[in-house]
């Protein structure tokens, strides 16, 4: 009966210690990722640039009149304005005649972040300059016209920087992308820890 009764408080301690150790392990970890708070990334140009390389060729139809062809883009911070301009070779075909018009279209946005498809896209693009070879200045307008029109539909749905998984997850903590600001060196990503 006594090696009844010393064993029970032993298997009660032992209890015990098994279901402490993970509620504590637990504990400090949350106490932990309440320590980590608000960081920054740094996203170079460069890298921006081979994200959006491997991207194109862009072809669209625009109003079933023309077929699209955006290629070689060239991305530029513009941080006094917190805006970025893309510069593209553009082909230009109507898909009913056997001929096409070559250019190049120059457009800027600002960015923005998406967090349901954990990127950042250009919105809000607008024509800058658009120079198609080959057609009078009656031409030039109408295509600036159609451009200026469709630019933000044709480039919306590109993204400018999809974030990886370790951009979102340090020490077991997910953070969410909270802002962002371009520089002459590329973009500053701020985050914050998940609520």
């Amino acid at each position: 009966m006594t090696d009844m009764y010393l064993s029970a408080p032993g298997a009660w301690l032992a209890r015990i210690k098994k279901l402490a150790l993970p509620l504590l392990a637990t504990g400090l970890l949350a106490s932990c990722a309440g320590l980590i708070g608000p960081r920054q990334l740094d996203v170079p140009v460069e890298r921006l640039q081979q994200s959006l390389e491997r991207r194109f060729p862009l072809n669209n139809r625009v109003m079933t009149l023309l077929d699209v062809q955006l290629t070689h883009p060239q991305l530029t911070m513009l941080p006094e304005s917190g805006r970025v301009a893309l510069a593209l070779d553009l082909n230009v075909a109507p898909p009913f005649i056997k001929q096409s018009w070559s250019g190049n279209l120059a457009l800027s946005g600002r960015l923005v972040i998406d967090n349901a498809r954990n990127a950042v896209f250009i919105n809000d693009a607008r024509v800058d300059t658009i120079n198609i070879s080959g057609v009078d200045e009656e031409r030039q307008r109408q295509f600036r016209l159609v451009a200026s029109v469709v630019a933000d539909k044709l480039i919306k749905d590109v993204p400018i920087y999809s974030f990886r998984p370790e951009d979102l997850r340090i020490a077991d903590v997910q953070f969410v992308p909270t802002g962002i600001m371009t520089t002459s060196r590329g973009l500053l990503l701020n985050f914050e820890p998940a609520k």
